[in-house]
């Protein structure tokens, strides 16, 4: 075992698991910010999986993840939303008024 995946291996549960338990647990916006670091993690995973084994398959497979986990980002906003058409600033409006 090399230093890339060691240090993939320490990423994996010491990042993960708090965007997990942030996921589950806490209101919506904290979700979303776990949701969207997690794929941030997992893109640092995989490339250093990539590094570590040698393989330049996993790299592609990092830059999917990459343009992915964005989009992601934005289809679970949306959905916190309400999936009504409102804009980020009646969005944001909505909360503070809670």
């Amino acid at each position: 075992m090399n230093v890339w995946l060691s240090a993939a291996c320490v990423l994996l549960p010491g990042g993960f698991a708090p965007c997990l338990w942030r996921a589950c647990r806490g209101e919506p916006r904290q979700r979303l910010a776990a949701m969207a670091l997690a794929g941030v993690m997992a893109v640092a995973v995989f490339l250093l999986t990539a590094r570590g084994m040698h393989r330049t398959s996993y790299v592609d497979l990092a830059l999917v993840g990459a343009v992915l986990a964005p989009a992601g980002t934005l289809v679970f906003a949306r959905c916190l939303a309400g999936g009504t058409g409102r804009t980020p600033g009646e969005w944001r409006r909505a909360g503070a008024e809670r």
